[in-house]
């Protein structure tokens, strides 16, 4: 009676400091986990944004602006006309720019380069920039998404 009072004793310490050692594995593993896979952010619901007035900008120059969380950019082709696309690089993400000696939009992660209509002419990116709609009502310029 005594060696099994002794052994439930022991099983008992055992189941004790065995979900003891799982808790603990489990306080260390999670906080570790969650920062190697962040949560998803929803992304701002923007239609549409003032990016400046037709002055700001000369003939042959490209900008970058905020659209919603994301980044955007704004060329003015050499004739005077609007285009804005998404300057997020489809390849990983990395923020394009306009090149002005190469008259193209290029990205810097991986010399990825599209062409003035977005397109992907050269270097990793699998698909075309996004494509944003230019307005311009007087001397404002606005952007907003197709659709």
């Amino acid at each position: 009676m005594v060696q099994e009072h002794r052994s439930s004793r022991r099983n008992f310490l055992n189941y004790i400091l065995g979900f003891g050692f799982l808790g603990w594995i489990i306080s260390v593993l999670y906080p570790i986990i969650r920062y190697i896979i962040p949560p998803k952010i929803p992304e701002a619901k923007v239609k549409s944004v003032k990016v400046g007035k037709v002055g700001d900008f000369n003939p042959g120059t490209g900008t970058i602006f905020k659209f919603g969380n994301k980044p955007g950019i704004l060329i003015r082709l050499e004739t005077g006309e609007f285009r804005a696309f998404s300057a997020v690089c489809t390849h990983l993400d990395c923020t394009v720019q306009y090149r002005e000696d190469m008259k193209a939009i290029w990205c810097a992660c991986h010399n990825g380069v599209y062409d003035l209509n977005g397109r992907n002419i050269s270097g990793p990116p699998p698909r075309p920039l996004e494509a944003f709609r230019v307005i311009v009502r007087g001397d404002e310029i606005y952007v907003s998404k197709e659709g």
